[in-house]
Formats: structure tokens, sequence, C-alpha cells
């Protein structure tokens, strides 16, 4: 294939998978205005145009919340999104986040000698180890052992949720009045970094910021550092050929094991990262509730990969477009529908995704077909 038909055939590539998403939430939407007319003729109309402006319904504190709630879908999008790029499907994420937030806050709590933004900073860095060595368990037993890595993330998932529970109520991180945690110390907590500026509600002389702080950023960068890391190094490279054929890898020299318990690794620090930036926050922000439920951050994060299509860059703004239409979700109960919609109206987006990508990849067969030909014939 000559090099004017390679370019031509990557520029397509990219906006093939970018149509696949655009489709994907386009017939998603209509699908969730059929849902609403279903539950409530009268204001579906009004209530399809809520979800679509999703956190614009509450102004720039809309915004600021929306930006908050999209800090974790980003990290764990990208968790989920590097392990499929490397052959793994990380259905852990939820328990490394678990993990991850359980000791930052409890560094947090204990280690108040730490000075100025150490304080802040080593609890995250703290969650973001404990994350990549709760993921190692599985990655161990994927490479070693070769048991499925779904199965032993998903007892992981059960054993981080209760162990936690159990930890926290045990240590001086539990407030008994409510079943959760304490907040986090305020020099703790992540700095506004100037955002409370930006996104906040006035009313009348009352300022009220949103939450949203520098987690964003620190998602932003993370997803920057991840592209490099798979597309600019040569470890990444490994570790990507490893997950495309590991017979083959090994026959060139890579060391499959080491590749297989590397990127899990790395995805278990990136879901122990998001558990730091979701309760690392200020005191109106989120705590640890003792109850027998998983953190739904670390499944959500699974649709943001896929919308994103693996990509790091593309899961920015997927996570962000989810948390959109979750705030929308919320908006959505002023018009008397159920919170419950915007999760039918996510999953059916995720859904048509897949037929998304059979079409995507039907598309890039044909023009390989038709490139080829090309050649022949010149």
């Amino acid at each position: 294939m000559r090099r004017g038909n390679k370019r031509s055939l990557t520029e397509l590539t990219g906006l093939n998978s970018f149509l696949s998403s655009v489709i994907a939430i386009l017939v998603g939407l209509a699908f969730g205005f059929i849902i609403l007319l279903i539950s409530n003729p009268s204001q579906a109309l009004k209530g399809i145009l809520v979800i679509v402006k999703g956190g614009f319904n509450g102004g720039a504190k809309g915004v600021g919340q929306m930006l908050y709630y999209a800090t974790p879908l980003i990290l764990t999008g990208l968790s989920v999104g590097f392990a499929f790029k490397t052959g793994l499907f990380n259905i852990g994420a939820s328990g490394q986040l678990i993990v991850g937030a359980f000791s930052a806050i409890w560094t947090a709590v204990n280690w108040k000698w730490l000075p100025g933004p150490l304080h802040w900073i080593v609890p995250m860095f703290v969650a973001i180890l404990v994350g990549g060595l709760w993921a190692t368990i599985p990655g161990l037993f994927k490479a070693y052992l070769g048991v499925n890595e779904v199965i032993s993330c998903i007892m992981m998932n059960y054993i981080g949720m209760y162990g936690v529970n159990h930890l926290i109520k045990v240590t001086n991180i539990y407030d008994q009045l409510k079943n959760q945690t304490v907040s986090v110390p305020a020099t703790a907590a992540l700095p506004y970094g100037g955002l409370n500026k930006v996104f906040y509600e006035k009313i009348g002389n009352l300022v009220r910021p949103s939450s949203v702080n520098i987690g964003i950023i620190i998602a932003v960068i993370a997803a920057i550092v991840i592209y490099l890391l798979l597309n600019k190094t040569t470890f990444g490279y490994e570790l990507k050929a490893c997950g495309h054929n590991r017979d083959a890898s090994r026959y060139a020299g890579i060391n499959e094991k080491r590749s297989i318990l590397m990127s899990m690794v790395i995805a278990g620090m990136l879901s122990g990262l998001a558990g730091a930036v979701m309760y690392l926050a200020k005191s109106d922000g989120l705590h640890i509730d003792v109850v027998d439920v998983l953190a739904p951050q670390g499944f959500n994060g699974i649709p943001v990969a896929l919308l994103g299509l693996s990509n790091p860059l593309g899961i920015i703004f997927s996570g962000i477009f989810v948390a959109h239409l979750e705030q929308g979700g919320y908006y959505l109960q002023k018009l008397n529908y159920m919170p419950e919609i915007i999760d039918i109206i996510i999953g059916a987006i995720i859904y048509f995704s897949a037929f998304a990508l059979i079409f995507k990849n039907a598309v890039q067969a044909l023009m390989r077909r038709l490139f080829r030909r090309q050649d022949k014939e010149d």
C-alpha cells in the first residue's frame, strides 16, 4: 500500500471513529426521547432539552458540578481504556478506586503533620500506590496462573468494598452518626485552583462555588501522560503489542508476563487516583458511605472508555459528556421524571456504541480492500 493511501486510510479511520461515537450518541438520545414520551408525553420535549443542556441548566455552578463529577469518570475511563489497549479488561476499577479513596482519607486525617501542599499531595500518591498494589493481585493471577482477569477483578471489587467498610469502622475516620467517613481537614482538601472564581452561583450577596477543583486538571494531565505513554514510548508499544498478540510478542523478545502485570498496575493506579480526587474535596464533597454497594464510578468508567474508543484524549471528552448527561438527569427531576431515566439513556448510548463499532470496523475493512485493489491496478 502506497504512502498516500496509508495516510488516506488513517484519516478515514480517525473520522470513522469520531462518527461512530456521534451516531451512538444521537441514536441513544432518540431512544431516550421515546422513553420520555412513554413516561410523560406532555413534558417529553422539555425533558430532552433539559438532558441536552446537561450541566448548563445550572449556569456556571452547574458546569462546575459537571466537571467535578466528570473527574473520577475520566480517570476510571482511562483505567479501563488503558487496559483495553493492552488486551485486558479491567472490571476491577471500583475496588481499586475505593481502596485508594480509603488510603487517601486515612492518610489525610492521620498525617496532619504534613506541611503545606504535601498534606493533599502525599495522600493522593498514597492512593495511587494502593490502587496499583490492589490491581497487582489480578495481574499476577493473569500473568502467572492464567486466571481470567474479569473473574479475579470482580472478586477483588467485593473484597475491597467489604474490607474498606470494616477498616472505616475500626479506625478514627468513621463518623458513626452519619455512617460514613469524616470530612478531610481543610488543609488536605484539593485546592480550587481559582476554579471557584469561575464556576459559582450568586444569590443576592451570597456566593456559592461549585465543588470543582484542580482534580479536573489532574485528570486531563493523566490522560495526556497515558496518551504519550501508549503512543510515544517503547514501553507503551510493548504493552500494546502484547495485548494484540502475546505469542508474536514473546517471539519478538517482549516479556509478556511483565507487560500483563504492568498494564494492570498502571490501570489500578489510575483508579486509585480517581478515588483520591473524589474524596479529597472540600467539606461539602463526597464521603465513603459504609454500605454494601460497589462504587458506581468504577463501573461507569467502562462506558466512558467505550464511548471514547479507549483513546486517552477521547476519554476526556466522553467523561465530560457522560457527566453532562448525568447532570441533565439531575435537573430532569424538576419535570417529575424519575432520575433512573438518565441511566437508561446512557445505557442506550453505550449499547448503540457497540453497533457503531461494528459499522466502523466494516467500513475500515472495505476501505482497505479498495486501497489494495487500487495498488494492484497501479
